[in-house]
């Protein structure tokens, strides 16, 4: 006698409980902004639903997260003033290291990651130091080792390098352990593509480049095997976390760093894919929070095990999340 799931699928009860994949509070990361400076915080026109927190109000924003049941965020400061190498994203008080002192007096149960990079710090918005023009991957390196560091000594408890500087985990990986700190984990922008979804991002956080792209460092969206060398390379130099940035467009490559690394896998479903949904409901087009589900469940049915999403405080507060 064949096993009929059309009889299982008609009753709820066994539905529910035979489904393979769900999404739960626990595998969702929050992205936070916090500003340095207070005139900045607030919400953004193409970015809706989503905010810039100060310093002064982070505490409340903390506060609420930790009520809702989640437990990781991924900090991004937006500093007061900025300059071609960068240097506030490595002071000891910069933004995201006074976020992380607030963060772990007030809500100290709280996993926080911070985002290594150095986009969001320099006047020419480029994600490493430039010279003659270029982006020096060498001389960045040290850089984003001094960046981590200071994270992970202000309270961070994981990092995340996001620059796809080559060697940029080896580099932070030996300056943390070299400091006390081996047992932090990195997780790695691995396999992290040079998007036309990142409009809305790059406006909250300050970081458009102010001259040419980021194709010479970030992926081509055209390939995959590259995903799985970088992927490969980044656990080499001790990542204990590899990420894909976007999620949605690039579910084939989450697959198939699942199948080939025993490693996990967490994948940032970005702000383009956020605004086009939430637009999408706000214009009637579509049903919002069936269509977050579905977006969200394919992520992880593809093989992602942590989920990056712009939803999570929405979804956390959905009474069929458990």
């Amino acid at each position: 006698m064949t096993i009929s799931m059309r009889r299982l699928r008609m009753n709820p009860v066994l539905r529910e409980a035979l489904r393979e994949h769900r999404i739960h509070r626990e595998s969702l990361i929050l992205p936070l902004f916090v500003v340095e400076e207070e005139s900045m915080a607030g919400s953004i026109f193409s970015f809706p639903g989503m905010e810039r927190f100060s310093l002064q109000a982070l505490p409340e924003a903390l506060e609420e997260i930790v009520s809702l049941g989640l437990r990781m965020v991924l900090l991004f400061g937006i500093p007061r003033k900025k300059d071609p190498q960068g240097e506030r994203a490595y002071r000891e008080d910069g933004v995201v290291q006074q976020a992380l002192r607030i963060g772990k007096s007030v809500a100290p149960s709280l996993l926080y990651i911070t985002d290594v990079c150095l986009c969001g710090y320099t006047t020419h918005g480029h994600c490493g130091i430039v010279v003659d023009g270029r982006v020096d991957n060498e001389a960045t390196l040290p850089v984003l080792a001094e960046i981590a560091l200071s994270h992970v000594r202000a309270g961070a408890d994981m990092v995340a390098p996001s620059s796809m500087m080559d060697g940029q985990v080896r580099a932070i990986r030996r300056r943390l352990d070299e400091a006390g700190f081996a047992h932090i984990p990195i997780m790695a922008y691995s396999a992290k593509y040079a998007s036309a979804f990142y409009g809305p991002f790059r406006e909250v956080a300050c970081s458009r480049p102010q001259f040419g792209d980021r194709r010479s460092y970030q992926m081509d969206f055209g390939n995959r095997w590259e995903a799985l060398r970088e992927v490969a390379l980044d656990i080499e130099e001790g990542a204990d976390i590899v990420m894909v940035k976007p999620a949605l467009l690039y579910l084939d490559v989450i697959r198939e760093i699942r199948e080939h690394f025993q490693v996990p896998v967490a994948a940032y479903s970005v702000s383009g894919e956020y605004a086009m949904v939430k637009t999408a409901a706000q214009e009637g087009f579509l049903e919002e929070k069936p269509a977050v589900l579905e977006l969200l469940t394919a992520i992880k049915r593809a093989g992602a095990d942590l989920l990056i999403t712009y939803y999570a405080r929405e979804i956390a507060q959905w009474e069929d999340i458990r």
